[in-house]
């Protein structure tokens, strides 16, 4: 990925509007869309940058689409391009696509995050799709002197019934002189011929061939790598350091210390800050200046008690971070004394109170959850250039848009002069949500006066942050006489947020329902992990759901589908965030292809699990084997209802992935600290699923419909916990209420 010269978005935009003669058009739900301006003088760079959100039709037929939203495996390289195909009406074949730049003035954010990606941009990109296929109707129209409705279009080719014939791009040029019209009418989804039919990753041969593709590939002439020694424990900063050892190091350039952000900065959404002294090493090779930061003699304080404020995503406000060295064992300990205070209700339906006052029966289950790393594949890295005068970044960003204004500040330079270039990312989820790392790139390139790379070794990546939180929750269920649920409890807690999603299932099926949630502050950083919080309700709401059904004597799906029924007939309350009508069509679809209460399947020793989340269904049924005393899962059957989905084969791997995931999280994750220390460093301690441990088959079943996606990423992933869980007991003959339930199995 060399990059030797740079040029704006904005000029280049301009330069490349009247590229090959062809149309280029833009799509974004902010702007609309319209013909790229044109310009009666063009100096056309040697080599060209990536364009931001274009459609580009060349006069030799070939279509060039630009994906807006940052990539970590999720596939939308391919997807959301493929939307854009269907509409515009063209063979795939002639596709090249390529991952755009930043620009918040056409795309606004560009987030890849919330499985937002083809939910958001489902609409749009069909709009411009079609849009483009007026224009180029239009144009043919007018050039052959005939009605529009008479123009046809088939695989990039336009038609008449005189027997005249035009390519897309023999049209081009015309049609970018044309209006862009609005309000199209789309396909009907029985027509379509892209969507639905899968099509291979644009990028897998550029992957498994070793092309340069990501933030660890970026380079440019003259840049220079940095590495920061960060405190080796939460609730330390740094007090004095002697570098003159490791500025005699082979390829040092310098040793300095900087603030992330000076006192009384106001952070913004995604932004957050582990630790606020950087000591930075900079040098001229990745090895030479992990060599020298060996050398670094460097004292630590207690940080005391620090004051955030912060804006977005609740408003601004200010944060006490607490200063204490904080340890696992004390943590828990925490939960547990917090637990027994009183909590901010965040539902009651009933009179829950009175329900558990006159049940004969109470069943009630406690279920704790660690701290997790993301782990992701390539670890955190960015390169910044940054002068006086304007900003290059380029590296792995989930969120460019709601870094772009933090940096602003950081820098005082305009939006208009810093350009965000988008690599792909070597694994994300949340990780990369989080821009700090790009924040402390481009402070590093300004004090350093030259283009570097930011690096973290994997220790660093593992103990740097950002966690998925440290949870715990305790649900209860009031049974009658008659094995009739009366009642329903949950109270969650964690640190440092509270996990409870209160108008979630089972709210809206049960007559008395109480949530209640609480936080204890803590400055170990946490953020979103694939399927924020619903990670571990999942786990905790899919496990109780099973002893309950068991001491009320029903079936584990039964009781599912007899609840939800319930809520989809006769709901309780006004508030509750999901569709009972779906979430029955994947339990159905679920138990129809799992063979689920079948006599020949009675040997099975199997779990279910069912969750909604981020505007999907997904359910797994778990066959689970014990070998050599340790737990393995040989089969999984998936079912999920995400609406249309866009490229088959694609959406079957993001549930695999999740199935795999999920088990490994399930079973053996776990981040701990002593004295604010992470006990686990690199994989050698950090426990994660071998390819061993794997399931031998995963197979996965789509609700099949026309609603509009409704997003894939993370839905598919928390139920798989619940399920492990459930058939854990199928297997042992034991319940496990605290994760990673291998480790579980050994204490009990």
């Amino acid at each position: 990925m060399e990059n030797p010269k740079t040029y704006s978005r904005r000029s280049f935009l301009k330069s490349s509007a009247l590229t090959s003669g062809g149309l280029m058009l833009s799509f974004t739900w902010l702007s609309g869309f319209r013909p790229a301006d044109k310009m009666a003088e063009l100096n056309l760079p040697e080599q060209w940058n990536q364009v931001t959100g274009y459609i580009q039709i060349t006069s030799d037929n070939m279509i060039k689409i630009f994906c807006p939203n940052p990539e970590f495996g999720q596939n939308v390289m391919t997807s959301l391009p493929m939307i854009v195909a269907e509409e515009l009406d063209i063979d795939w074949k002639n596709v090249v696509v390529e991952m755009s730049t930043h620009d918040n003035v056409k795309f606004g954010s560009q987030f890849t995050g919330g499985s937002n990606s083809v939910r958001m941009y489902w609409k749009p990109l069909r709009e411009a799709g079609a849009a483009a296929r007026q224009m180029l109707c239009q144009a043919a129209a007018d050039t052959w002197g005939v009605p529009l409705a008479e123009v046809t279009t088939k695989a990039g080719i336009l038609s008449h019934s005189s027997g005249k014939s035009a390519k897309y791009g023999e049209m081009a040029s015309k049609a970018a002189t044309i209006a862009v019209p609005k309000g199209m009418k789309l396909k009907d989804p029985k027509d379509f011929a892209v969507v639905r039919n899968s099509k291979k990753n644009v990028e897998g041969e550029k992957i498994v061939t070793g092309k340069p593709l990501f933030g660890l590939d970026y380079r440019v002439d003259g840049m220079l790598i940095a590495m920061i020694q960060h405190p080796p424990a939460f609730g330390l900063k740094l007090k004095s350091f002697d570098a003159s050892q490791t500025l005699k190091m082979p390829g040092i350039k310098d040793v300095f210390t900087l603030k992330l952000y000076e006192d009384g900065f106001q952070q913004g959404g995604f932004d957050t800050r582990t630790f606020n002294d950087l000591l930075v090493i900079v040098g001229n090779t990745t090895w030479e200046v992990m060599n020298a930061r060996k050398k670094l003699k460097v004292e630590w304080e207690q940080a005391g008690d620090v004051k955030d404020t912060l804006t977005g995503r609740g408003g601004k406000r200010e944060v006490i971070i607490p200063g204490r060295l904080e340890s696992s064992s004390n943590q828990l300990e925490m939960m547990q004394e917090r637990a027994k205070q009183p909590s901010t209700v965040l539902r009651k339906d009933g009179d829950p109170e009175t329900a558990f006052k006159n049940a004969s029966q109470i069943i009630e289950r406690t279920y704790n959850a660690p701290f997790l790393a993301h782990n992701c594949l390539e670890p955190i890295n960015f390169f910044a250039h940054v002068t006086d005068e304007e900003a290059l970044l380029a590296g792995p960003l989930q969120a460019p848009g709601w870094t772009e204004p933090t940096l602003s500040k950081l820098l005082n330079l305009p939006a208009d002069k810093i350009e965000i270039q988008m690599t792909r990312m070597g694994g994300g989820f949340g990780r990369r949500a989080y821009g700090q790392y790009l924040y402390e790139a481009a402070l590093i390139s300004k004090k350093a006066k030259a283009p570097i790379k930011l690096m973290y070794t994997r220790e660093d990546d593992m103990t740097y942050g950002i966690y998925r939180p440290m949870y715990t929750a305790t649900y209860r269920a009031a049974l009658d006489a008659n094995k009739k649920l009366i009642g329903f409890h949950v109270i969650g807690g964690g640190i440092p947020e509270n996990p409870v999603h209160a108008n979630r299932f089972p709210a809206g099926a049960i007559d008395n329902y109480l949530a209640e949630g609480w936080e204890i502050p803590s400055n170990i950083t946490i953020g979103a992990f694939r399927a924020p919080r619903s990670n571990f309700n999942a786990a905790a709401e899919q496990s109780f759901l099973d002893e309950v059904a068991e001491a009320m004597g029903k079936d584990p799906i039964a009781l599912r589908l007899e609840l939800l029924n319930r809520a989809k007939d006769n709901p309780v309350g006004k508030n509750n965030d999901y569709d009972a009508k779906r979430y029955i069509g994947v339990l159905e679809l679920l138990r129809e292809k799992s063979g689920w209460g079948k006599p020949e399947n009675s040997g099975r020793k199997r779990g279910v699990a069912a969750y909604f989340c981020h505007a999907s269904y997904a359910g797994h049924v778990v066959d689970m084997v014990m070998r050599d005393g340790q737990p393995y899962v040989e089969q999984v059957f998936s079912a999920v209802d995400c609406g249309v989905v866009v490229n088959p084969d694609a959406a079957i791997n993001m549930v695999q992935g999740a199935v795999v995931d999920g088990i490994g999280n399930s079973l053996y994750g776990a981040l701990t600290h002593k004295d604010g220390a992470p006990e686990q460093t690199n994989f050698h301690n950090y426990r994660i699923i071998r390819h061993n441990e794997a399931p031998k088959k995963i197979e996965v079943h789509f609700v099949e419909n026309d609603i509009d996606p409704t997003g894939l990423g993370e839905p598919p992933f928390p139920p798989v916990f619940g399920a492990v869980a459930n058939a854990l007991y199928k297997t042992t003959g034991k319940r496990y209420y605290n994760q990673p339930f291998a480790v579980d199995m050994t204490k009990s």
